[in-house]
């Protein structure tokens, strides 16, 4: 419990100051940040109005916020906390059934819109699409474009439909449970598409373990495994990209670190041909393009 909520006479930077102390005890290097994030949701306004002064903390605001710190020091990732993640300019509800959008990955975005500006009403395939956040982003700066968004995971695509419908476009989306290209539960063939884009596990399995406690302990494993070297889903992607594709269609994959060679390497085997290589904003190869 916190010394300060516990005394009774805590103020906001007080309450603060003692909480990032104890996150940083506990390992979390964005603790100042953190503590005030969470003492903002605790009294149910926002970090703007907790800089300015203007947060009252009342005994129950304390409370909570003790409930929280508690939790974020057993290193449940801050947006499993607030049930909600900022990506794209868009706010998406998360659960811990699915990954939380990673800034990076708005390179992929960037990309599939870059492909879709030159061809406004592209039929567009989001495989494995967790929240929904870059099929949902896509959607929403592409009026004119049409988006089935996949995942094997029942309980992910539910977090995406409820995403969809708060971002304002689930009319121009469905919702399909598949495994890659292959739709189950008895729904029908996905066909063929001008665009299909992808964040696959990647992963490389053994690696799982050591990942930060943060992603290890609460995001969902079968978003993160990518196979012996991480490559499975990149491989599973390319041996059927051909047959779902049009003749001027785009395959744009986000890769791990490092990866791009040996991504470039498994397109080519199976008979599609690479375009680019995208790096994020800090320089890392993160998406490869391809064409039929």
């Amino acid at each position: 419990m916190l010394r300060a909520k516990a005394s009774g006479t805590a103020t906001a930077s007080a309450l603060v100051d003692e909480a990032a102390a104890r996150l940083a005890a506990a390992g979390i290097e964005s603790s100042r940040l953190d503590a005030q994030v969470l003492l903002a949701e605790a009294a149910h306004s926002d970090r703007a109005a907790l800089l300015a002064g203007s947060i009252e903390v009342t005994p129950e605001v304390a409370e909570r916020f003790d409930a929280l710190i508690t939790r974020r020091a057993a290193h449940e990732p801050v947006a499993y906390i607030l049930g909600r993640r900022e990506f794209y300019s868009l706010e998406f509800e998360v659960t811990p059934d699915v990954l939380i959008p990673r800034p990076h990955t708005e390179t992929l975005v960037d990309a599939a819109l870059e492909y879709i500006a030159a061809k406004p009403r592209s039929r567009v395939l989001d495989i494995g699409t967790g929240p929904g956040a870059i099929a949902i982003a896509v959607a929403a700066n592409a009026a004119d474009a049409s988006v089935v968004a996949t995942d094997i995971s029942a309980a992910a695509l539910e977090v995406a439909r409820r995403n969809a419908a708060r971002c304002r476009v689930a009319l121009r989306m469905t919702f399909v449970r598949a495994d890659i290209f292959s739709p189950l539960d008895n729904s029908p063939a996905l066909g063929t598409f001008d665009l299909v884009i992808s964040n696959p596990p990647y992963i490389v399995d053994d690696e799982v373990a050591y990942l930060d406690a943060d992603i290890r302990d609460f995001e969902p494993h079968l978003a993160l495994r990518g196979g012996a070297d991480g490559l499975d889903f990149f491989r599973r992607i390319a041996d059927k990209a051909k047959a779902h594709l049009h003749e001027d269609g785009l395959l744009a994959l986000e890769v791990g670190a490092g990866q791009d060679t040996a991504v470039a390497e498994i397109l080519n085997k199976a008979g599609m041909h690479p375009v680019r290589v995208i790096n994020d904003l800090d320089g890392i190869a993160r998406v490869i393009t391809a064409r039929p």
